[in-house]
C-alpha cells in the first residue's frame, strides 16, 4: 500500500501544481460572493450571444466558462460575477 502511494504521489503533485498555474494571474472581483449574479443569467447572456456553453464553474473571484464562441471556436473564458464582462488573463 505504501509503495502505490509513494508511486503516485509524483503524479498527484504534477497535476496539483498545473492546476494552480493554469489560469495565470487572473482576478475579476473582490466584491462579496453576495453581490454575484447568478451563473445562470451569465449563461443565458451567452447563449444569446451565440455561444454554446459546456461547463461552467465559480473561482475565488470569477466565473470560468467553457464553451464554444459564435464562430465555433473552443474557448476557456473568465467572466466578472458582477458585471459579467469578460476579464483576459495578465
Amino acid at each position: 500500500m505504501t509503495s502505490t502511494i509513494a508511486k503516485l504521489a509524483p503524479l498527484v503533485l504534477a497535476f496539483a501544481v498545473n492546476g494552480v498555474w493554469a489560469h495565470g494571474d487572473v482576478k475579476c472581483t473582490t466584491r462579496p460572493k453576495s453581490e454575484w449574479k447568478p451563473h445562470t443569467e451569465l449563461h443565458e447572456k451567452l447563449t444569446k450571444e451565440g455561444w454554446v456553453v459546456r461547463r461552467m464553474e465559480a473561482t475565488a473571484s470569477c466565473y470560468e466558462v467553457y464553451a464554444k464562441d459564435p464562430d465555433g471556436k473552443r474557448i476557456e473564458a473568465f467572466f466578472d460575477p458582477v458585471t459579467f464582462a469578460r476579464v483576459e488573463e495578465k
